[in-house]
């Protein structure tokens, strides 16, 4: 089997989408927003092009990952820049068996080579930690509009410079442009094939 890892073309896109949808419906929620965040996203003056992925198997798209500029706002008055990331999906068929984390490894040494210093995301630690991932706290590092005393065992970190954080502590930013509007996912997931929206044990939202 031959797998590549390229960049994003414009014909890829509805593709992608696509992938997204199979690979996140009903995993965090009735159905899924996922592949329309990617369909605004990529207009977004925080998207870096340069580190929209596209995994292949043989010719056939398997995976997707991109990132997002964003910043902390640090405790002493600084704007720290720094990268979050996703949606990251890989097709069902595919899921386990190691293609997420190729993927991952991979796109991550891309933005370290383009001088990124660090990556803070939402994930979970018992997959994103075998590249590196640590929770976001223990940088100093916290999630915004969260109270101290709430779980904040999803928001994760890795510094790409090493050293990137030492001195910072601080409000992590997640991008405006993740923010959609339901109803406008709604109507643009109305434009592809029919799909049954469950709710099943384990979703983080209605």
């Amino acid at each position: 089997m031959k797998m590549i890892i390229r960049n994003e073309t414009e014909d890829d896109c509805r593709a992608v989408e696509t992938l997204i949808r199979e690979s996140f419906w009903n995993v965090y929620r009735p159905g899924c927003l996922e592949h329309y965040v990617m369909h605004v996203l990529r207009d977004d003056p925080a998207f870096v092009k340069e580190l929209d992925f596209v995994m292949e198997l043989d010719g056939e798209l398997i995976g997707q990952n991109m990132f997002m500029k964003t910043r902390i706002d640090a405790d002493d008055g600084r704007t720290v820049d720094v990268l979050t990331m996703g949606p990251i999906g890989i097709a069902p068929a595919y899921k386990r068996k190691g293609f997420g984390k190729k993927l991952l490894d991979y796109s991550l040494a891309k933005a370290a080579e383009m001088g990124f210093g660090a990556v803070l995301f939402e994930g979970n630690i018992g997959f994103y930690g075998k590249s590196g991932f640590d929770y976001a706290r223990h940088f100093g590092i916290r999630y915004h509009d969260l109270d101290a005393d709430e779980d904040d065992s999803f928001f994760l970190c890795k510094e790409l410079i090493p050293g990137y954080l030492d001195h910072v502590t601080g409000v992590y930013q997640t991008p405006a442009g993740y923010y959609v509007d339901p109803d406008d996912a709604e109507a643009f997931d109305a434009t592809f094939p029919p799909k049954e929206k469950q709710k099943l044990p384990g979703q983080l939202f209605d």
